[in-house]
């Protein structure tokens, strides 16, 4: 087929597209399907001009990998000379998502344009004589000196978090990208508040930059009705959904306890569950080598001791009931493992849900706030059937100064979390340095648990760091 018949055929409808598809042979339907302009939305093709960085920033689900992808295989095919850096969070990411993926360059290619794989070699080698590469961030020293025409990018804001060691990788690459007349690079992720995302953003301003925003719902023709209906119901009203899914990038509040970097650094991979779903304690988490998976912290957490933060509600028809369970290890670091949080909730359905997290994580003490009434909250949790210790704690501060011994022990990255908790997370950078809330909702109750949890395990009578004997 004539490449104008193509181009007419990307300008039919979804609809007409899928009609005419459908009435093709297989060889010919299978060919067509690697016709990348004929289905690709125009946000996923390159854009015009003289940029040296494309840089799209999109939610979930946008299509960011199969654009990456498709791209790279463009440039193989038509420069033999093409000499191109893979460069992910992980060497392990790199094959698994940006090579072997569902979306990922060996996806993407015919057979018989397909490049070889090498994995003991990190090299993809095509039949025209391009070759890509596979580089780590986490190992900036590996960019320093190898030379390329080009490269993709991927996931940049999770690079390192993007702190030193992400920028001293872009920067690596930046000046090995000396080869043929124009280097480019094309860089994808989902936007985050971070060093390197924010200097690409500020470059789009100057035009060195290309820009695609996008969000989740932009692919959602091609995303399982369980999954965005799932997305809605979970994160669309969340500051979190704003930037994981409309792919907005969310800036901080200023004087704002919790920064979403902070939390970000502290991100860790859930931990599984030993034995049985309930009534067991988390286990560590570990690769094939024994190191952890997950974020920014870098050893997995083995709790000695559990406990669950209950901040009550004042009426069932007012804020959420806080329920969020922390760990503590050995070593004193703390792990926030699970938000149980309820809203709306009876004080019947509210004990219940707290019994039924005590049972899930097998914690040891219940920490409840008792300024909604002291006597009643502890008579509550035990018509609920929580049979473990309840320590009542009563509120002589407001919560955000309460919050601020906790916050510091985020900063001196002795707590991490076990998963995304994104209406939790979205409270606590809601709380202001000296007093007050300017997060969602009236009152950061999922917070508040937190700070009890925390300074339960963690601090002292005082407020202060406890100061364990070497």
């Amino acid at each position: 087929m004539k490449p104008n018949r193509l181009d007419d055929l990307a300008n039919l409808s979804d609809a007409g597209r899928a009609d005419w598809y459908a009435s093709l042979k297989e060889d010919e339907a299978d060919a067509l399907g690697l016709y990348w302009r004929l289905w690709a939305r125009a946000q996923q093709l390159p854009p015009l001009g003289e940029w040296d960085t494309w840089l799209i920033c999109a939610g979930r689900g946008f299509g960011k990998t199969r654009a990456g992808a498709e791209w790279v295989r463009a440039i193989a095919g038509g420069d033999p000379e093409a000499r191109i850096a893979l460069v992910g969070a992980s060497l392990g990411e790199v094959r698994s998502v940006m090579i072997e993926g569902e979306s990922g360059i060996l996806a993407v290619c015919a057979p018989d344009q397909s490049p070889l794989w090498e994995p003991s070699l990190r090299r993809l080698s095509w039949p025209g004589g391009a070759r890509g590469y596979c580089y780590s961030a986490a190992e900036p020293e590996s960019l320093r000196g190898p030379q390329h025409s080009h490269a993709w990018c991927d996931e940049i804001a999770k690079w390192d978090n993007a702190g030193e060691r992400a920028t001293a990788a872009w920067d690596n690459l930046q000046m090995g990208l000396r080869l043929g007349e124009h280097p480019r690079v094309a860089a994808t992720t989902t936007p985050r508040a971070v060093p390197l995302v924010r200097r690409l953003l500020e470059g789009g301003e100057t035009g060195d930059v290309a820009v695609t925003r996008g969000t989740t719902w932009d692919n959602e023709g091609n995303l399982p009705a369980r999954f965005v209906n799932r997305m809605r119901r979970q994160f669309a009203r969340t500051t979190l959904g704003r930037q994981e899914l409309d792919g907005e990038l969310l800036t901080d509040i200023e004087g704002a306890l919790w920064t979403r970097a902070m939390l970000e650094t502290c991100r860790q991979a859930p931990p599984p569950l030993q034995g049985s779903e309930r009534g067991c304690r988390p286990v560590p988490r570990t690769g094939s080598a024994g190191a952890p998976l997950g974020g920014g912290a870098d050893k997995a957490s083995n709790p000695t001791r559990i406990v669950i933060g209950v901040d009550p509600p004042a009426s069932a028809h007012g804020d959420a009931c806080g329920i969020v369970v922390c760990g503590v290890d050995e070593e004193g670091l703390a792990t926030v493992l699970s938000d149980e949080s309820v809203e709306r909730a009876s004080p019947e359905k509210w004990a219940r849900a707290v019994a039924r997290a005590a049972e899930k994580w097998q914690a040891d003490r219940v920490i409840a706030e008792a300024n909604q009434g002291g006597a009643m909250v502890e008579s509550v949790l035990r018509a609920g059937e929580v049979l473990l210790p309840v320590k009542l704690v009563h509120a002589s501060r407001g919560k955000a100064v309460r919050a601020e011994p906790v916050a510091a022990l985020y900063e001196a990255g002795r707590v991490r979390h076990a998963g995304l908790f994104a209406k939790l997370e979205d409270q606590l950078c809601g709380l202001i340095v000296g007093g007050g809330y300017e997060g969602p909702g009236r009152s950061p109750d999922r917070a508040d648990a937190l700070v009890w949890a925390l300074t339960e395990l963690m601090l002292g009578r005082s407020g202060r760091p406890r100061v364990r004997g070497m």
